[in-house]
Protein backbone atom coordinates (compact mmCIF):
# COMPACT_ATOMS: atom_id res chain seq x y z
CA UNK A 1 0.00 0.00 0.00
CA UNK A 2 1.32 3.41 -0.95
CA UNK A 3 1.86 6.13 1.61
CA UNK A 4 -0.73 8.94 1.81
CA UNK A 5 0.81 12.39 2.26
CA UNK A 6 -1.04 15.60 3.15
CA UNK A 7 0.70 18.94 2.71
CA UNK A 8 -0.04 22.65 2.93
CA UNK A 9 1.62 24.30 -0.05
CA UNK A 10 1.45 27.82 1.37
CA UNK A 11 3.16 29.38 -1.67
CA UNK A 12 0.36 28.01 -3.89
CA UNK A 13 -2.46 28.49 -1.32
CA UNK A 14 -3.33 24.84 -1.71
CA UNK A 15 -3.56 21.70 0.38
CA UNK A 16 -2.56 18.55 -1.47
CA UNK A 17 -3.09 14.85 -0.91
CA UNK A 18 -0.78 12.36 -2.60
CA UNK A 19 -0.89 8.58 -2.63
CA UNK A 20 2.57 7.46 -3.62
CA UNK A 21 3.58 9.76 -6.46
CA UNK A 22 -0.01 10.51 -7.51
CA UNK A 23 -1.77 13.77 -6.66
CA UNK A 24 -5.19 12.42 -5.71
CA UNK A 25 -6.85 15.60 -4.42
CA UNK A 26 -6.24 19.32 -3.97
CA UNK A 27 -8.00 21.98 -1.91
CA UNK A 28 -7.42 25.62 -2.84
CA UNK A 29 -7.78 28.38 -0.27
CA UNK A 30 -7.43 32.11 0.38
CA UNK A 31 -6.01 33.10 3.77
CA UNK A 32 -6.46 36.74 4.80
CA UNK A 33 -4.82 36.31 8.21
CA UNK A 34 -8.14 36.03 10.08
CA UNK A 35 -10.07 33.51 8.03
CA UNK A 36 -9.44 30.86 5.41
CA UNK A 37 -11.81 30.60 2.48
CA UNK A 38 -11.77 27.03 1.16
CA UNK A 39 -12.50 27.83 -2.46
CA UNK A 40 -12.14 24.67 -4.53
CA UNK A 41 -11.81 20.96 -3.85
CA UNK A 42 -10.66 18.92 -6.82
CA UNK A 43 -9.99 15.25 -7.40
CA UNK A 44 -8.65 14.15 -10.80
CA UNK A 45 -11.13 11.84 -12.59
CA UNK A 46 -9.08 8.61 -12.17
CA UNK A 47 -9.17 9.03 -8.37
CA UNK A 48 -12.79 10.09 -7.87
CA UNK A 49 -15.16 8.01 -5.76
CA UNK A 50 -12.46 6.87 -3.34
CA UNK A 51 -13.05 9.41 -0.55
CA UNK A 52 -10.00 11.55 -1.25
CA UNK A 53 -11.91 14.87 -1.33
CA UNK A 54 -13.47 14.10 2.05
CA UNK A 55 -10.06 13.13 3.42
CA UNK A 56 -8.34 16.32 2.26
CA UNK A 57 -11.12 18.52 3.67
CA UNK A 58 -11.04 16.63 6.99
CA UNK A 59 -7.25 16.97 7.24
CA UNK A 60 -7.33 20.67 6.36
CA UNK A 61 -10.08 21.36 8.91
CA UNK A 62 -8.19 19.37 11.58
CA UNK A 63 -5.04 21.39 10.91
CA UNK A 64 -6.94 24.68 11.07
CA UNK A 65 -8.71 23.62 14.28
CA UNK A 66 -5.37 22.69 15.83
CA UNK A 67 -3.87 26.06 14.91
CA UNK A 68 -6.92 27.78 16.37
CA UNK A 69 -6.22 31.17 14.80
CA UNK A 70 -8.48 31.13 11.73
CA UNK A 71 -12.17 30.78 10.95
CA UNK A 72 -13.25 28.87 7.84
CA UNK A 73 -15.44 30.15 5.03
CA UNK A 74 -16.69 27.19 2.95
CA UNK A 75 -16.87 28.78 -0.53
CA UNK A 76 -16.67 25.47 -2.42
CA UNK A 77 -19.97 23.57 -2.57
CA UNK A 78 -18.22 20.33 -1.63
CA UNK A 79 -16.67 21.88 1.48
CA UNK A 80 -20.05 23.33 2.50
CA UNK A 81 -21.65 19.88 2.15
CA UNK A 82 -18.77 18.34 4.13
CA UNK A 83 -19.52 20.71 7.03
CA UNK A 84 -23.23 19.80 6.83
CA UNK A 85 -22.26 16.11 7.20
CA UNK A 86 -19.82 16.93 10.05
CA UNK A 87 -21.60 19.42 12.34
CA UNK A 88 -19.10 18.62 15.11
CA UNK A 89 -16.68 20.92 13.26
CA UNK A 90 -19.10 23.86 12.89
CA UNK A 91 -17.31 25.79 15.63
CA UNK A 92 -14.55 26.74 13.21
CA UNK A 93 -16.97 28.26 10.67
CA UNK A 94 -17.01 32.03 10.27
CA UNK A 95 -20.34 33.41 11.44
CA UNK A 96 -22.41 34.97 8.69
CA UNK A 97 -22.90 38.69 9.01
Amino acid sequence: MSETRFADQKDASRYTLHVGDDLVSALDYNDDGRSVALTRAFTPPPFRGKGYAAEIVARAVAELEERGDREVIPVCWYVAEWFERHPEHAGILKARA
